[in-house]
């Protein structure tokens, strides 16, 4: 059965990979990017707007959207934390999710399975975190932790059948991660496939969880 997909940052690396690896196994896949559709997820008006112009129901929605640090990089002390690129992170990692959440409730459906997941990081786990550093960029990733677990809550009242998850993808290979050639990464459309996986056997009690790559749960 063709199922209906959604991929919003589908002009990024992984973003790209997900939209191939859905087209390729016949899902009928809708993308938003900023670079191709001006889909700005940090801008409400526009979030409200691209996904105004859908008038379909999605039975997977992936948010595959993200900033890793600044121009100055991840932040190693305390004293290169700046409250502006701080700021950029969470409205990009965190409040733009969100936002799509919102937006894309009325295209959810309520009568089956259905599907919204957001590229989260191992790094946003507090109870996984004994290195320190890169603030702005943790704690972007455990406030987007908690947007997809506090939603998922209220939504499981109106949309019985909906799992909402964070995913880990791993190191991927793509220009996000150029700059950290010390890192071991995955082939994009491998780790594509590592998360469609993951999806795939989520059930609806398992919804508001926080999954790597290879279906692990990670600590909040």
């Amino acid at each position: 059965m063709q199922r209906n997909a959604l991929v919003i940052g589908a002009s990024g690396g992984l973003g790209n990979a997900l939209a191939a690896a859905l087209h390729s196994r016949g899902d009928h896949v809708t993308c938003l990017s900023r670079a191709e559709d001006g889909f700005d997820i940090s801008c409400e008006e526009s979030v409200a707007n691209g996904l105004a112009a859908l008038d379909k129901s999605f039975d997977l929605v992936v948010v595959a959207t993200g900033i890793l640090a600044g121009r100055a990089g991840p932040e190693k002390a305390l004293k290169t934390v700046s409250a502006a690129e701080m700021a950029h992170l969470f409205a990009v990692n965190a409040i733009g999710p969100a936002l799509v959440l919102k937006h894309v409730r009325r295209l959810l459906p309520k009568d089956r399975r259905a599907v919204f997941a957001a590229l989260s990081a191992r790094v946003g786990s507090i109870g996984d975190n004994a290195l320190g550093g890169w603030y702005s960029y943790r704690a972007s990733k455990a406030a987007l932790n908690q947007v997809i677990r506090t939603a998922s809550v209220e939504l499981q009242r109106s949309h019985r059948q909906l799992i909402c998850a964070a995913l880990h993808p791993g190191t991927v290979d793509s220009a996000f991660t150029q700059d950290y050639p010390q890192h071991q990464k995955v082939p994009a459309l491998q780790a594509a496939g590592n998360l469609l996986a993951v999806l795939d056997g989520l059930t609806p009690g398992e919804t508001g969880g926080f999954y790597d790559w290879a279906g692990q749960e990670v600590p909040w």
